[in-house]
């Protein structure tokens, strides 16, 4: 037991855990994962239920899909933080978080494999176009990118993309806090403070049939409050 123990830590330590975290997404997980199954093997594919109160935790099960389920909802950087967790507590190399609403196709995930070489953080870019994003993300994601480039000293054009790869050994060091929808841009901030590199694949940009729980006037303050600690603090 203990030699198949090593030879599992060993192969983790050159893979990524593809996870998904999942708020009332019971309609789309069985569409999701098995076009994820197609591309990721069970050993390193995980979902966090952050206190659904749809049927997700028993699709989850029907699935036999490896899931953690948080009691009550806490937000998704709560969720991802769990993910992440597992992730460094079982000696993955790299993260890959994807939206479990089918926003981000699963199909594209071998794209940011090709890119691992866990020391690097790969953002899936959407093209920021007037005419394919709803208006109001399409202004908020253009100015929130601008403000994290300028404050990370790299270029970031899809700052509010959820499909993104991230290096355990930069999760180590970054000592993530926040735990709503503004924890992705926290990473952004401190991956520029830190000198952690951001590269992008393109990826579809997908809305049909998409729920978004961003409520816009409660993030964007969050994302003030980010801005704030990055001057002040």
């Amino acid at each position: 037991m203990g030699e198949g123990h090593q030879q599992t830590s060993d192969l983790r330590s050159f893979s990524a855990l593809v996870l998904v975290p999942a708020y009332n997404a019971g309609r789309y997980l069985p569409d999701l994962i098995p076009r994820l199954r197609a591309f990721v093997c069970d050993e390193n594919l995980l979902v966090v239920n952050d206190g659904s109160g749809d049927d997700t935790e028993s699709i989850l099960d029907q699935l036999g899909v490896r899931h953690l389920t948080h009691t009550v909802n806490q937000g998704k950087g709560a969720a991802l933080k769990t993910g992440f967790d597992y992730a460094l507590k079982n000696g993955y190399r790299s993260v890959l978080t994807i939206d479990a609403d089918l926003q981000h196709l699963p199909e594209e995930v071998p794209g940011f494999f090709a890119r691992d070489d866990g020391n690097t953080i790969v953002i899936g870019t959407r093209t920021i176009h007037r005419s394919i994003m709803p208006f109001d993300r399409w202004l908020t994601n253009n100015l929130t990118s601008l403000i994290i480039s300028v404050f990370s000293t790299q270029r970031v054009r899809d700052s509010q993309s959820g499909y993104r790869l991230i290096p355990t050994s930069a999760l180590r060091a970054m000592k993530l806090r926040t735990v709503n929808y503004d924890f992705e841009s926290e990473m952004l901030f401190k991956s520029g403070w830190l000198g952690i590199s951001v590269a992008e694949v393109p990826i579809a940009t997908v809305y049909a049939g998409s729920h978004s729980y961003i409520n816009p006037m409660t993030d964007t303050l969050r994302f003030i409050r980010q801005i704030w600690k990055r001057i002040w603090v």
